[in-house]
């Protein structure tokens, strides 16, 4: 599947990997990454309305959908640094030195690690239903914390949990777009097919992505908090209320990363641009306007 009006590319950023992205559109640039278990086909009603005034790269990620999956050979292969120099490189092979980045779910803390590592390249940054790494394993904690089993899961030495997950891999990413949808219908039937098959052939660099967060990502996060650094270009923040059920202040927790920061809390499912894509495109409008 394809997003329509959309002309695709397969570019290397770097290391024998290339990335495949779908590109639309004229004006000041705005990468959209996306998050687990998708593709960039989640965007694909978001991208088409802002490619009316911008041009809209939609990235499939290292190791996701159409992208290359190098084999994991050490915690840099996934680690969100080597991915946010993937679409860093992405972007200047497409001509585009800065440019505003936003993800949701995997692709928001590619797109976090993007800002830190590469401020001068992100004018304005936008993260999905998301905690950064370092946030996100200090709120998980007691009997709450079984919403994230699949962290915890996918965070084991390599080996066991690729082996668990191919036993039924439709099983297991199917329950995530079952359990997240607030609205069963945003994803159609052959949407979810392809986001399946998608996965099918791309467990163990999933696998790799999330073991990296339990580990290599968190070293970066700390060090980026021991030395206070911080965001300081404009970001947006759209989350469920993950906070009444965990028992956190997820504004508090992205206050500490962001100095100019617009932090809201949405009624929809986790799904947020398949699901109310008119909400999130102007979310996305305003933020490019900061």
């Amino acid at each position: 599947m394809i997003i329509e009006g959309f002309t695709y590319h397969r570019v290397p950023v770097g290391d024998g990997v290339s990335l495949s992205a779908a590109v639309a559109g004229e004006g000041s640039p705005i990468v959209l990454l996306h998050g687990f278990p998708q593709t960039h086909l989640m965007w694909r009603h978001v991208a088409p309305e802002l490619a009316a005034g911008h041009t809209v790269i939609c990235p499939d990620l290292r190791g996701y959908g159409a992208s290359d999956k190098p084999a994991e050979t050490g915690p840099a292969t996934y680690a969100k640094r080597t991915m946010a120099a993937d679409v860093i490189a992405l972007a200047r092979a497409l001509g585009h030195e800065r440019f505003a980045l936003a993800g949701h779910d995997r692709g928001a803390l590619v797109a976090f690690r993007a800002a830190l590592d590469h401020p001068a390249a992100v004018t304005q940054l936008a993260c999905l239903d998301v905690l950064p790494t370092l946030d996100m394993w200090a709120a998980m904690h007691g009997v709450t914390a079984a919403v994230g089993f699949h962290l915890y899961l996918m965070a084991q030495p390599p080996g066991l949990p690729e082996r668990l997950i191919a036993a039924d891999p439709d099983a297991f990413f199917g329950h995530f777009l079952d359990a997240w949808t607030g609205d069963p219908q945003a994803i159609p039937a052959d949407v979810r097919a392809a986001y399946l098959e998608a996965c099918r052939h791309a467990i163990p660099s999933i696998v790799a992505d999330y073991r990296a967060s339990a580990g290599i990502d968190v070293e970066h996060d700390q060090a980026d908090r021991d030395a206070g650094r911080r965001l300081r270009m404009p970001v947006t923040v759209l989350q469920q209320d993950w906070g009444a059920a965990l028992g956190y202040d997820a504004a508090a927790l992205w206050r500490a990363w962001a100095t100019d920061l617009r932090h809201v809390t949405v009624g929809f499912g986790h799904f947020m641009a398949e699901e109310a894509p008119a909400d999130i495109v102007k979310a996305l409008r305003d933020l490019l306007e900061r």
